[in-house]
């Protein structure tokens, strides 16, 4: 099979056209170093080519980890003689910057005897402002054929596709030497001369960009000011965790209302015995209680999309390095922390675009203490217990996404201050000067960044529910033998739990919650659906009342509840992000003293948070 390389610089919108082209919709971010991985794909329009999306790379001299990647994949697929082209993105609408990388990528392509074409995308942001480049001149001038796109609009990809379609060996041997030399040698000076003539290709054929730079720069006074930045980057985070309980909170009220309903059709049906016990109190009590909580998967995903996709989140970036750089991180360090909002797993993976070594190791040291999507549902689950669903200042601040936001500070702040004490306790080596690329401003694409929010949440309802499913019905058979659920201390899981109450037991938890939480090592999420599966036995027979109202019937008190929001803030993430962290940091005995530390930190924060809540 054919196969076409897709590579550019970062911010390129290479990502964009790659899901354009195969029809897949792989996660794009719009700040450098997002892409570490190679993805694949087939052509949607020509399923006999294989399409390879390259991590986004500045230079094949490589300095970070991601480009090491990159250029290192890029060596090893040019001599491959399955490749049969190679499409280089620049963006239109900053030609000098991506152009120093295609020029190298011309240079080893002709090396090679591979055929390129150079992919000016933003076409569409061109348009708007009136604006257009030379495609045949810069064609011309660096010797390769130059082709306008949009991956937004889908402009010019139907001349991509022919071009993929028509082209033979026979066509590359024809192009046209370059009218600037592309020099033979591949030194520092080299290089030199090609920064030299990417400058002069970009000033003759590329667009003038003043009118995009003046917008840009008058929106960048205000997004970076001393003031107005610091307030609208409170705001848009108070936003987004407002948003995940008021704009989620009627799609949660009808998968609680379907799960109930269809409870309450189907187990009438179903004769008494093991059966019925099994669908009341592990399907719809243990797996229906999870469900709930997923169109908040969903809203946090879109509203990071949104600042992804903007350009916001580079300038983000930017704003929290100052402080971030007190206690020892990079302002690269807010993109994985912020990633890790949704997961840890692809938080620890972009940590790689951070350049310092060190920063980057306090960095895997803040990542865990991130709330995650997985504790979402814990957070909501113990918020709901305690916190009224009012409202203040005429509906636009909620208590229950006010305190979310709290405790998303706390997991955020306690991260921080871990790095900040490993950093002043700890020799290292210097760091790297820090240096982050500000993409142009977009308006976000909603229809994409809405599909990769579902895919999201159906991805963390696969990823969670096979694992939840499998705990769910570990912890009804031992809950429910061997007295058919009559009594469920005298139960197996009972006596299992009864055996390890006795540490949670100065956290004011018995031994239910005390199962609930070791089952969450697994994933976080599993807390919920065992806690709902333990509460589902113990309860009335077929009953189906939401987790929330059960939990709230068995009276756990105010400071147990405050205690275990305090232990998930701080206790490390499920099995899968100590394994990646392990493999990331290339260090077992990094992962699992972090697992240990966290756990000890974690207990001693919640019971001295019980303590404090019972005394007051």
């Amino acid at each position: 099979m054919p196969k076409v390389l897709l590579v550019g610089t970062p911010n390129s919108g290479k990502t964009a056209l790659f899901n354009r082209l195969t029809g897949l919709n792989h996660r794009v971010a719009n700040y450098p170093g997002i892409t570490v991985d190679l993805s694949t794909g087939r052509l949607a329009k020509l399923p006999q080519h294989e399409l390879v999306d390259f991590p986004g790379t500045y230079s094949l001299r490589p300095i970070s980890e991601d480009e090491r990647i990159a250029v290192a994949h890029l060596a090893a697929a040019l001599e491959d003689t399955d490749v049969a082209h190679v499409l280089c993105v620049v963006d239109a609408t900053r030609l000098e910057k991506s152009l120093f990388f295609c020029l190298q990528v011309v240079r080893e392509c002709r090396r090679r005897g591979k055929l390129i074409t150079v992919l000016a995308n933003m076409g569409d942001i061109l348009a708007r402002h009136k604006l257009k480049v030379d495609a045949r001149g810069l064609a011309t001038g660096i010797g390769a054929p130059v082709l306008v796109v949009s991956a937004r609009t889908g402009e010019g990809l139907s001349e991509v596709l022919q071009r993929l379609a028509s082209a033979t060996e026979n066509e590359s041997l024809a192009d046209a030497e370059p009218e600037f030399a592309l020099l033979a040698q591949d030194d520092e000076s080299a290089d030199q001369a090609l920064y030299e003539e990417a400058h002069l290709l970009a000033q003759r054929f590329g667009a003038p960009a003043d009118q995009l730079l003046l917008i840009q720069s008058r929106l960048d006074r205000f997004f970076l000011g001393s003031l107005s930045g610091g307030f609208f980057f409170s705001l848009i985070m108070l936003v987004l965790f407002q948003s995940i309980f008021t704009w989620s909170a009627p799609a949660m009220d009808a998968v609680e209302a379907a799960v109930r309903g269809f409870g309450s059709w189907v187990l009438p049906f179903l004769a008494e015995g093991i059966v019925r016990d099994f669908t009341a109190d592990a399907i719809f009590s243990g797996i229906g209680a999870f469900l709930v909580f997923v169109p908040q998967i969903f809203v946090l995903t879109f509203v990071i999309g949104l600042l992804e996709d903007s350009g916001y989140l580079a300038r983000a970036a930017l704003i929290c390095h100052k402080p971030l750089r007190f206690f020892g991180l990079s302002g690269k360090s807010f993109i994985p922390m912020l990633s890790g909002v949704a997961c840890a797993i692809p938080a620890i993976y972009a940590a790689r675009s951070i350049e310092s070594p060190r920063a980057r190791f306090l960095t895997y040291l803040a990542i865990p203490l991130m709330p995650c999507s997985a504790r979402l549902p814990v957070y909501t689950l113990l918020i709901a217990i305690f916190i009224p669903r009012e409202t203040a200042l005429g509906g636009l601040v909620g208590w229950q996404g006010l305190t979310l936001f709290c405790i998303y500070g706390f997991g955020m702040v306690c991260g921080l201050l871990v790095a900040g004490v490993v950093n002043r306790v700890s020799a290292g080596e210097a760091q790297i000067p820090f240096m982050m690329e500000l993409p142009a401003y977009r308006l976000p694409a909603l229809i994409p960044i809405a599909r990769k929010s579902v895919q999201r949440a159906k991805h963390f309802v696969t990823k969670a529910g096979l694992v939840i499913l499998s705990v769910t019905i570990v912890v009804w058979v031992l809950g429910y033998f061997p007295n058919q659920g009559a009594d469920l201390g005298a139960s197996w899981l009972g006596t299992l739990g009864k055996w390890m109450e006795p540490v949670f037991q100065p956290l004011g938890l018995d031994w239910r919650y005390g199962v609930a939480i070791v089952s969450a090592f697994l994933a976080r999420e599993v807390f919920v659906g065992t806690l709902g599966t333990i509460m589902g036995i113990e309860g009335a027979e077929d009953n189906i009342m939401p987790l929330v109202e059960q939990v709230q019937a068995s009276a756990l008190p105010l400071g147990s509840g405050l205690a275990l929001l305090v232990f998930f803030a701080i206790a490390l993430q499920c099995v899968s992000t100590v394994a990646i962290l392990a493999r990331e940091a290339n260090s077992w005995r990094l992962a699992v003293r972090m697992v240990l530390a966290y756990l000890c930190m974690a207990w001693l924060a919640a019971w001295v948070t019980f303590q404090i809540a019972a005394a007051v």
